[in-house]
């Protein structure tokens, strides 16, 4: 049995909590919260052993594996302080407010041997599995050009804050939504070499961003396309689309399905055939040993127990990964901070696009 415990209980925490305790392979060994009501509760009908002092429960619960689930700041002291201890390590998306920090962590895990995983949960949903598995047989042939979408109704007023909404404690909608679809995108193309034309707009908030947009180069000559908004209120909750336009075809999805087009000149992967071909997750996703709230979710926990079992330290969502997504989002706050080009500018300099270069990840 894999001994594990959970920190920091709030939406994903208890959600996390609620998916790893029924798992087969697991022992759900302490929980860990500022907020000694919750743990109250927890202690008095699940019996479970509590603690409000990280360090102390790592000192005492002797753990194979945590589950970190607290506010992004949290992220970097706890996931190190595991990882000294020879404790594998789950943590939460976004995985740090800097992009040496994620690499430091992820350099620390490698050197440990240690299984590690970032909370990138798409990288689970059928549907966009799918895209990756079309993408590396060359389905449509070689790609151009990639609209990455998110859009949600998370910021829909200037009154109120969270966590979230602070820069210096979640990071705002960069770190928290537009770095799922940049995480896919790097899943499925790897590091861009620049980025150009950010933006970082404020709608309601203060302290941070509720829109992003902006363009990502890569070495190969395509461009993908971020456009994100946590301020939309005509979605009912978090949407995040791809679309990926090639020589021999396009492919879109979401949660729900993918719809691939391929020209007559395409080689159709088997269940394809030329023109328009639709699958739905329904159909593509596994099943999974317990379901709470969507599989994807827990798909990604067994995942880390199984990696864990299996020794595998080539986490398909671990550390490096989400360094990669962090280098991009350090990309696109410098180009946004650099702003537009300057009116004073000839119309070369003001057509050509800003590349903003960030070497740590580069391939």
């Amino acid at each position: 049995m894999i001994k594990v415990a959970v920190v920091g209980l709030g939406k994903m925490g208890i959600s996390h909590l609620g998916i790893i305790r029924p798992h087969k392979d697991v022992e759900l060994a302490a929980v860990c919260d500022s907020t000694g009501y919750i743990l109250d509760i927890l202690s008095k009908y699940t019996g479970l052993k509590t603690y409000t002092s990280y360090d102390k429960m790592l000192e005492e619960a002797e753990l194979d594996a945590v589950i970190i689930a607290t506010p992004s700041k949290a992220h970097v002291p706890m996931v190190k302080a595991a990882l000294e201890r020879g404790i594998h390590v789950f943590c939460e998306k976004p995985f740090t407010l800097s992009a040496e920090d994620s690499q430091m962590l992820a350099e620390l895990a490698a050197s440990k041997g240690l299984v590690n995983q970032v909370g990138y949960h798409y990288r689970f949903v059928g549907a966009f599995q799918e895209v990756k598995r079309l993408l590396d047989a060359g389905a449509i042939g070689e790609v151009s050009h990639v609209m990455a979408e998110a859009y949600g109704p998370v910021v829909l007023k200037p009154k109120g804050s969270t966590w979230r909404t602070q820069r210096v404690e979640g990071g705002g909608c960069l770190y928290d939504y537009a770095a799922h679809p940049i995480n896919l995108l790097n899943w499925y193309f790897g590091m861009p070499s620049a980025v150009g034309g950010s933006v970082l707009g404020k709608i309601f908030s203060s302290d941070t961003d509720d829109e992003v947009y902006g363009t990502l180069y890569f070495d190969d000559g395509k461009t993908a396309q971020v456009s994100v908004n946590w301020s939309d209120e005509s979605y009912r909750k978090m949407s995040t689309k791809i679309t990926v336009w090639g020589t021999k075809g396009r492919i879109y999805a979401d949660r729900q399905e993918v719809q691939v087009y391929l020209r007559d000149d395409a080689t159709p992967p088997e269940g394809y055939t030329d023109g328009w071909n639709v699958r739905y997750t329904t159909e593509l996703t596994e099943e999974v040993d317990f379901y709470i709230r969507g599989e994807e979710y827990s798909a990604q926990l067994d995942y880390f127990v199984r990696s864990i079992i299996d020794k595998n330290m080539d986490n398909v969502n671990g550390f490096t990964s989400a360094a990669q997504t962090d280098g991009v989002i350090a990309m696109m706050i410098a180009d946004a901070e650099a702003g537009p080009a300057d009116a004073t500018e000839s119309l070369a300099q003001r057509t050509a696009p800003k590349r903003k270069r960030f070497s740590l990840f580069s391939r």
